[in-house]
């Protein structure tokens, strides 16, 4: 299973990256695969720095800012037990080990172990909107391979969602991501 996510990792300085990512979960619940590109910077600093932490949350605004780097202020951390920096404001988190690296594609794979795990609050939910965000995110940063008519009409589709079961949270992160779509045109 694809679970969207929020990762945070740092680099050999200490500078954190926060980045959307869709691990893939084992059934185990010990373990699961991370895959980011080898451009991306979730990449660079687990090369250089091997712990991050996965966190599950809510927040549909911090998916949209951080998938396209709109993201003003970094959010509240904490420091982990084993050196991770965990989100203030998320539902759970599982911080993990970048173990096996494997790089035969511009895809890399990350097998990570979790090593610890916390709740920080009650997970609120999703509705419609908050999944039409999540989308309209996924397709954002997409927008140099997918071609721009098919991402403009899926956001027409995603508009109305939003517009009829969003809050001012979800309804900014959208418009948010449509701005971002329509100059990158």
């Amino acid at each position: 299973m694809i679970l969207e996510a929020i990762v945070t990792t740092t680099n050999k300085d200490g500078l954190l990256n926060v980045a959307p990512m869709g691990p893939l979960m084992r059934d185990d619940d010990d373990h699961f695969e991370l895959r980011p590109f080898d451009t991306s910077q979730t990449y660079k600093n687990l090369t250089q720095n091997p712990i991050g932490v996965l966190h599950v949350t809510d927040d549909v605004m911090l998916f949209a800012a951080s998938a396209i780097n709109k993201l003003d202020v970094a959010p509240e951390t904490s420091n982990s037990t084993k050196g991770g920096l965990i989100l203030d404001d998320c539902c759970y988190w599982m911080e993990f080990a970048a173990k096996e690296i494997q790089t035969n594609s511009p895809r890399k794979s990350f097998h990570c172990d979790i090593t610890e795990r916390g709740n920080r609050r009650r997970f609120y939910g999703f509705n419609r909107a908050k999944h039409a965000v999540l989308e309209a995110t996924i397709l954002a940063t997409r927008i140099d391979f997918i071609p721009i008519e098919e991402i403009q009409s899926q956001y027409q589709r995603f508009a109305t969602i939003v517009e009829k079961t969003g809050g001012d949270k979800e309804i900014q992160a959208f418009n948010l991501l449509k701005n971002f779509v329509e100059v990158g045109t």
